[in-house]
């Protein structure tokens, strides 16, 4: 996944667990980080999701504003449910075929487990960083953090 640094993020069109249609190309001009993960409601996914929720905030207090955005399998009432349970402020998208996730390189380890794994877009969709979280949910958000940081040089995103 490291080899789609520096190209165009695949564009899509998937639903957000409100049912509403939502397209990576409505998020132009602005910083985004996508992250993938493989179930709502399993304990490293909920750590992952916990970690954004944790930082939600700081991102979006960025200059400019950071959007995130997660994908999964899951169905658009799994999202709800999970979104509400945690009480997650960002969107949740249901990929139930894989098909972004494939786009993307997001693996299935050993045929069986989706792969974990983050993209920090700019506001052109050029890919700057891929993370791959999949044993790492506490420590995956300080790495998206940091890697925003050296991109930008500790100045504001342009």
């Amino acid at each position: 996944m490291s080899s789609l640094i520096g190209s165009t993020a695949p564009e899509f069109t998937l639903n957000t667990s409100d049912g509403e249609l939502f397209s990576l190309s409505d998020y132009n001009g602005q910083w985004k980080v996508l992250f993938f993960y493989a179930k709502d409601g399993s304990p490293t996914c909920k750590r992952g999701c916990l970690s954004f929720k944790d930082q939600y905030d700081l991102f979006r207090s960025l200059t400019p504003p950071v959007e995130v955005i997660g994908i999964s399998q899951d169905t658009i009432e799994q999202h709800k449910e999970f979104k509400e349970e945690l009480q997650l402020p960002f969107t949740l998208l249901s990929d139930p075929d894989r098909k972004v996730a494939v786009e993307y390189g997001v693996a299935n380890h050993l045929g069986l487990f989706p792969a974990k794994s983050s993209f920090l877009l700019g506001p052109d969709n050029t890919i700057h960083h891929v993370y791959d979280w999949l044993f790492r949910p506490r420590t995956h958000v300080a790495k998206i953090l940091s890697a925003m940081s050296r991109i930008t040089d500790g100045d504001r995103f342009e």
